[in-house]
């Protein structure tokens, strides 16, 4: 079984008892890998799997877990069913997308990181926030009435044409 595998039933696998304990290991570990990274931004991070979860003090599967997350922030994303710990890993990262995705994930412990500021000024940050709320908003078409010229082009009103089995 590979790490990716891995890291899929060990997430499934926690209960009411366990989360907590996982939330708080992994979500520590994110943020430590997170504030290295973007405090030696523009420098692409790259290495083997194993070496680099070394490097953050956290166990392969957990490091697994963080390229799941940050894979669709991605230039190229990683093929990560195939990966195991002797598996090269470079994230060359569209940050702007990632930032997106943090605010996406309500990951504020993540897009609050003092170190973006080093990699977008605030009004990068602030445009990117603003465009991620926009496109949480729902935009309803217009209701067609049945006295309206029917939306096929027929020439017929709504009702006599298109509308006429609708209750």
């Amino acid at each position: 079984m590979n790490l990716y595998q891995q890291w899929n039933e060990w997430i499934q696998g926690q209960n009411d008892d366990t989360f907590d304990a996982f939330w708080e290991t992994y979500s520590s570990a994110e943020e430590r890998i997170y504030e290295d990274i973007l405090k030696n931004y523009p420098t692409v991070p790259e290495g083997i799997l194993g070496e680099l979860a070394k490097q953050y003090a956290v166990e392969p599967i957990l490091y697994m877990g963080f390229l799941d997350g940050i894979n669709s922030s991605l230039r190229e994303p990683l093929p990560l069913d195939t990966f195991d710990e002797t598996s090269p890993v470079r994230l060359d990262i569209l940050y702007e997308t990632l930032l997106f995705n943090m605010f996406a994930a309500k990951a504020d412990y993540l897009h609050n990181l003092e170190e973006w500021n080093r990699v977008l000024p605030k009004e990068k940050q602030e445009e990117i926030y603003d465009r991620y709320r926009r496109s949480r908003t729902v935009v309803k078409d217009p209701k067609i009435g049945r006295n309206d010229p029917c939306p096929c082009g027929s020439g017929k009103k709504y009702k006599k044409c298109c509308g006429k089995n609708v209750e």
